[in-house]
């Protein structure tokens, strides 16, 4: 198998590359990496010296590639599957990458600010954090308003990246009772069967998450 994953299954950005993988419906092989483990660490800081997961290894074509947006974007180039994440129209792709780093620098930022903050006995501002993603839910609930996915009528990178990010977001400041927008889009990407395979996969893992106890039943 040409296609190898490095990553975690607990890692929100892995899990976006894991839906696009899931979506795109490529074979490809896992190899889970343990930050913890000096082998592991070693093995992916060879592949890639920022040691930084995921990153997917095209063994065919002699290539790493780093990174949840490159990553998606290379797999639907060289790799397409019956359903492709970014579109062949130049502006609809600009609106999908838009709103891809949307939720990676606007939802997850805050989130693993806040995360990491905890996990290393460090201080951040969390009302700050905690802020940042009330504006990003304000945002994106204007955005779903008479929408069934982020961009277009198709499942993009952008939801990709969506999922995930909602999901952690949400055990740190839950949605508002108001936005039912963001809340509707929210059921309709945990019931994107993609979606529900990562969140399976994660789940013997759920508790070493810092905020597990927030983490809803359902997902238990």
């Amino acid at each position: 198998m040409s296609l190898t994953l490095y990553y975690h299954p607990l890692s929100s950005f892995c899990q976006k590359a894991l839906i696009a993988l899931y979506e795109n419906g490529a074979a490809f092989d896992k190899r889970i990496i343990n930050l913890g483990d000096q082998a592991d660490r070693a093995e992916l800081e060879a592949i890639w010296p920022i040691c930084k997961f995921p990153v997917l290894r095209d063994s065919e074509h002699r290539r790493d590639v780093p990174e949840t947006s490159i990553l998606i974007e290379y797999l639907d180039q060289r790799y397409p599957g019956a359903a492709r994440l970014l579109p062949a129209d130049w502006e609809a792709a600009l609106d999908v990458r838009l709103w891809d780093r949307f939720f990676d620098l606007y939802v997850q930022g805050p989130v693993q600010t806040i995360v990491g903050a905890h996990l290393s006995g460090l201080s951040c501002d969390q009302t700050k954090e905690r802020t940042k993603l009330k504006t990003a839910y304000k945002m994106i609930e204007k955005r779903m308003a008479s929408r069934g996915w982020l961009c277009g009528e198709s499942f993009s990178m952008a939801d990709c990246a969506a999922a995930p990010a909602l999901f952690y977001a949400a055990t740190l400041v839950p949605f508002p009772e108001q936005y039912h927008h963001l809340q509707s889009y929210f059921e309709r990407l945990i019931a994107r069967p993609s979606v529900q395979r990562v969140l399976e996969e994660a789940k013997p893992y759920f508790s070493m998450y810092p905020f597990a106890s927030d983490i809803p039943e359902r997902f238990l």
